[in-house]
């Protein structure tokens, strides 16, 4: 009995022992998984020197006055794909590929509308992305507002029918998008599904100029298609003060826009090949096409400068991390995602060598706030990434971040993704109207942008362990 109770204690003392030198070992395996005080050192020096100076104005001056608009499927989008792969291979990056991308064209045509009844007024209106035609002659009739698309469908059959219906549904902030832009992506086929001869919407943006915004739309199969315009918000206000007046409103509206052939483009990529790791990447970059109201300086030239110049600084000073950084631009993003999807599907196989996943498309920055979604094991990593950008004013943010529009598709694929937040509450005053231009961009907001992007790429891409270890689950949209 002493005996086994002897055996008894030793056996727990021995047990003690390794428990304890089990969570030791584990604490050590924790603390270990930092950066090291050099690669800290290093970060800092760059988002120093890179908030100084960095190509990112000169790369979007380039590429907005040597290109301008780029509307997938034009002569534009041609010559911006020739641009993207020169300028890569200028600013020294070690590889320069691009991977053709396949998608249903369309093309804007005339468009105009004006109040015939009571008052004769002329809108400023523009078709929007996918929209058909009206006749030849043009669509006359009357107008029936709805102050949503939710109001639109719980409207009877018989107050639609035969008329032209309006979507009245104000944006007031940057925070609204995502509500007020389903009356522009769905608003024609509920519309069409109630009979209406045509849909026209205010304006998704928050400006008070007489400058109509465009934007992607769709169709149902079983539903009929009608045209679908916009209407610039200083006309939305006109047309619902006469609508308030009572009595009926006449509305004129015309649209020469029409869907076009299956075109080629491409998405085009530049890479800083890593040290150690080449086969492992960092994905950045931003969508090359823009709409051809304006000359796409905001929407999407600032993404695709931020990142192409976060990239090239890097290279410049022989900073080469461990992993490659991958900058791509992708093509035909405001139509329908098609380069995002492409690129996914053709680099199926190779999804689990990305690192990091982050596209910059709202804006020109500065970046206010750092968004992870990664495994546990990386959190602390992304704590010190957050710290060394901390004196550009980023601040820490969520563990669930939105890499960009062209990368969802690799976070629901459980990519290791990040969002690096970029200031967009006067990005909707320009988004995809005429006046996004080169001359909304201010210099130091897109240098600080490319300075967080390239600290971030560099950390990433040095990082001492595989960022999607013990990913949490993905989250599915509904």
């Amino acid at each position: 009995m002493f005996e086994q109770s002897r055996n008894l204690k030793l056996f727990g003392l021995m047990a003690s022992i390794v428990l304890s030198c089990a969570a030791h070992a584990a604490e050590k395996t924790e603390a270990s998984v930092s950066f090291s005080k050099r690669e800290l050192a290093t970060a800092a020096w760059i988002r120093d020197h890179a908030s100084k100076e960095n190509q990112s104005y000169r790369i979007l001056e380039s590429l907005t006055t040597e290109v301008g608009s780029r509307m997938a499927g034009t002569p534009g989008d041609a010559r911006a794909v020739a641009w993207a792969e020169a300028k890569f291979k200028e600013l020294g990056f070690d590889k320069v590929w691009k991977e053709a991308v396949r998608f249903p064209s369309w093309q804007r045509g005339v468009e105009s509308a004006e109040i015939l009844a009571p008052f004769s007024q002329k809108l400023a209106v523009t078709a929007l992305g996918n929209s058909i035609s009206t006749p030849e002659a043009g669509i006359e009739a009357e107008i029936i507002r709805f102050a949503t698309l939710n109001e639109l469908i719980a409207a009877p059959v018989e107050s639609v029918r035969g008329k032209i219906v309006f979507i009245d549904h104000k944006m007031k902030s940057a925070n609204d998008y995502g509500q007020v832009r389903q009356g522009r992506a769905s608003g024609a086929v509920e519309a069409a599904r109630k009979g209406a001869l045509a849909i026209i919407i205010r304006s998704v943006g928050t400006d008070s100029h007489r400058l109509p915004h465009t934007g992607g739309m769709h169709y149902a199969a079983d539903v009929m298609q009608i045209p679908a315009a916009a209407m610039s918000n200083v006309d939305a206000d006109l047309v619902a003060r006469i609508l308030m007046r009572g009595g009926p409103v006449k509305m004129a509206l015309k649209l020469g826009s029409h869907a076009g052939e299956v075109m080629q483009s491409y998405n085009v990529i530049g890479e800083i090949t890593g040290s150690e790791l080449p086969n492992e990447y960092v994905l950045i970059g931003g969508h090359l096409d823009s709409w051809d109201l304006g000359t796409g300086a905001i929407d999407d030239g600032a993404g695709c400068a931020i990142t192409m110049a976060a990239a090239e600084f890097l290279h410049r000073h022989g900073l080469r991390p461990r992993r490659s950084v991958r900058v791509i631009l992708y093509a035909n993003e405001e139509q329908g995602l098609f380069g995002g999807s492409a690129y996914a599907s053709e680099h199926q196989a190779q999804l689990k060598q990305i690192q990091a996943a982050a596209e910059a498309d709202s804006g020109q920055g500065p970046v206010l706030q750092l968004d992870s979604f990664v495994g546990a094991k990386a959190r602390k990593l992304v704590m010190q990434m957050q710290s060394v950008l901390a004196p550009l004013g980023v601040k820490k943010g969520t563990s669930d971040a939105d890499p960009g529009p062209d990368m969802g598709v690799l976070k629901s694929a459980g990519v290791p993704s990040f969002e690096l937040v970029l200031k967009s509450d006067d990005y909707f005053d320009i988004h995809h109207t005429a006046d996004d231009t080169f001359d909304k961009i201010e210099p130091a907001r897109i240098t600080q942008a490319a300075a967080a992007f390239a600290v971030f790429a560099y950390l990433a891409a040095q990082a001492p362990i595989y960022f999607g270890e013990q990913m949490p689950v993905v989250q599915k949209s509904h």
